[in-house]
């Protein structure tokens, strides 16, 4: 049984990608090739220091004392998963993230953010990457393995993550580099009128803010005309909003003063 540890630990979590393609392809062979990537990654990720929290199905959730030790554990994996032979000629690929935080033990093991923002990560990747929190990312800068190298990839949004979470990808010698955008939370877009609404808000303000600091609330006229010209909003509203958003601008500069 694993005796999980507490304070700052790492998370590994794998998972194998199309998976159920690739099962429909060997048939039975499949159990063979499940039994292959196992033993892979718990020798490469055991011999590193590496702690199975749990598994299910074909995903491991790994825990480590130091953040190079579970980098340097899915570098090896990726590299001995890449140069196994599978059967038929297929690929199994798996897609890898590692980040850092300080979760909670609990009765049934790790349990906070930490854990959710480390799936998340794994879950937003593909066959055969290797990605870092924005956290473990900084701890392993200069501690990197050989032939390993950092590439941003930028703040994303995860799903049920309320900040977005800076991604970073490791490059490994002898393995893809490039791979799809990451399959992340999509805001809904704005439809136009909800764009137009926020640049009338935004020109608003900007009018309030000059009156507020004494300068003279003189209005662009070209940036609402050019709205007023799209047919959506009549031109003389436009011109009766400045108006209003003018005088009110006197009035304050005059009760300030």
């Amino acid at each position: 049984m694993t005796t999980l540890q507490g304070g700052t630990v790492t998370f590994v979590f794998t998972d194998i990608a199309g998976s159920t393609e690739l099962l429909k392809r060997l048939g039975d062979r499949y159990a063979d090739a499940l039994a292959d990537h196992r033993r892979i990654v718990r020798e490469e990720f055991g011999a590193r220091g590496g702690e199975e929290v749990d598994t299910q199905g074909d995903a491991f959730f790994y825990c480590f004392g130091r953040a190079k030790d579970a980098v340097a554990a899915a570098v090896a994996a990726q590299l001995a998963l890449a140069g196994h032979e599978w059967p038929e000629g297929s690929e199994l690929r798996v897609r890898m993230s590692v980040h850092t935080g300080e979760p909670v033990v609990g009765e049934e093991g790790y349990v906070g953010i930490d854990v959710h923002r480390a799936a998340r990560i794994c879950s937003a990747g593909h066959g055969g990457q290797v990605l870092l929190s924005g956290t473990t990312a900084a701890l392993v800068t200069g501690a990197l393995p050989e032939g390993v190298r950092q590439v941003e990839l930028g703040a994303v949004r995860l799903k049920d993550i309320d900040e977005p979470e800076r991604v970073v990808q490791l490059e490994i010698d002898g393995l893809p580099a490039s791979f799809p955008p990451l399959r992340t939370e999509k805001e809904e877009p704005m439809d136009f009128g909800e764009r137009l609404s926020r640049k009338i808000h935004a020109q608003v303000e900007r009018q309030v803010e000059m009156a507020l600091s004494g300068e003279d609330p003189q209005v662009d006229i070209r940036g609402t005309t050019k709205l007023a010209m799209l047919g959506f909003i009549p031109l003389f509203m436009l011109l009766a909003l400045i108006a209003l958003v003018v005088l009110v601008g006197v009035l304050l500069v005059r009760l300030i003063a």
